[in-house]
């Protein structure tokens, strides 16, 4: 098979998987967790049953990957933003402020949902990677003198995250910078 052939039906699977992923999310949203079957998602996606089947085997493996690809997109999107600066302090605010909008575009999730994704270790992990992601910039910041040394870094990186995760009830990007902007002001020396 040649590679041309297999990258195109490779990217075709990825185009359905993403499709029935967001079909079911949405689908969840309207109708609730448990309101869902995979036949109305074949319906929405426009595709077989069988071929649904193919890819997940019922709804909670699909709101799992789902999930999954979320949290790897929100991740990837904190390192491109700790990546783009190179001074200590404007990489944590790249970080905080980039953490800060993701939780204000996220805004309220369905309880239920995020109740089940949230009840195997994923969450969990996706959440140690920030915290250490944040632990590292704080450190590295702390030593440059931008921030404040006589509280250690993985409980100021905590307080970030619960005080930037407030951002969830805010409606605009002005309000979400200015709780970075309070956020920034309890880390100072």
């Amino acid at each position: 098979m040649p590679k041309l052939w297999r990258d195109t039906v490779e990217a075709h699977r990825n185009e359905v998987r993403d499709a029935i992923q967001d079909v079911t999310a949405s689908l969840v949203e309207t109708h609730g967790l448990r309101g869902v079957t995979m036949s109305q998602i074949a319906d929405e996606v426009g595709i077989g049953r069988a071929t649904l089947y193919k890819y997940y085997p019922d709804v909670d493996a699909i709101l799992y990957a789902w999930h999954d690809r979320l949290v790897g997109r929100h991740l990837a999107e904190l390192a491109s933003a700790r990546d783009a600066a190179t001074d200590p302090a404007q990489r944590l605010q790249a970080v905080l402020e980039t953490f800060a909008d993701l939780s204000r575009r996220r805004g309220r999730h369905n309880r239920e949902l995020a109740a089940f994704l949230h009840r195997d270790g994923r969450a969990a992990r996706a959440l140690k990677e920030l915290d250490d992601m944040l632990c590292d910039l704080i450190a590295e910041a702390a030593g440059a003198g931008a921030v404040r040394d006589d509280v250690p870094a993985g409980e100021l990186a905590s307080y970030c995250i619960h005080a930037l995760g407030a951002a969830g009830a805010l409606r605009s990007p002005a309000s979400a910078r200015r709780l970075v902007a309070v956020t920034l002001a309890a880390l100072e020396p």
